[in-house]
């Protein structure tokens, strides 16, 4: 089931980040703590971002965060990988726009096939002085063709 979150997911949603990202890329882990991560979704995501979230019963197994043209954030638990999980998510957010842009890290591959695989391009890469994490990234662009 999918629907939009509400402020009283975000821990859950925080947690499904946290998970996600640590075992997709174990050189990063620990980079913020459970109560930092809680903060970003409830004050920062929440308050700029569609928040939607897909659930097996009540249990949150993947979400994605968009405003207008950017996908902000797209996490899915890893034993919901591979499921068709994080395609839903993402034409949540391609349904609400004609047009949307992101980053993932380069040493992401599987997030990088996943995007290509989903329509995506990539349109720059960069040394990662820019962000937070200083690990080099990958801009991708996709757009919505015909009518």
């Amino acid at each position: 089931m999918l629907r939009q979150l509400a402020l009283s997911d975000m821990g859950a949603a925080a947690q499904v980040h946290r998970i996600a990202f640590d075992q997709a890329m174990p050189w990063l882990a620990g980079l913020h703590t459970p109560d930092e991560d809680r903060w970003f979704y409830r004050q920062r995501l929440f308050a700029t971002c569609r928040i939607w979230g897909s659930f097996d019963g009540d249990a949150l197994r993947g979400l994605v965060a968009f405003r207008d043209g950017w996908v902000e954030q797209l996490y899915v638990l890893p034993a919901a990988q591979g499921r068709g999980v994080g395609t839903a998510l993402l034409d949540v957010a391609k349904h609400a726009c004609g047009r949307l842009e992101l980053w993932t890290f380069q040493r992401n591959t599987r997030a990088r096939r996943f995007y290509e695989a989903s329509g995506f391009t990539l349109v720059e890469q960069t040394d990662g002085a820019r962000n937070e994490e200083r690990e080099p990234d990958a801009r991708y662009l996709w757009m919505r063709t015909g009518g």
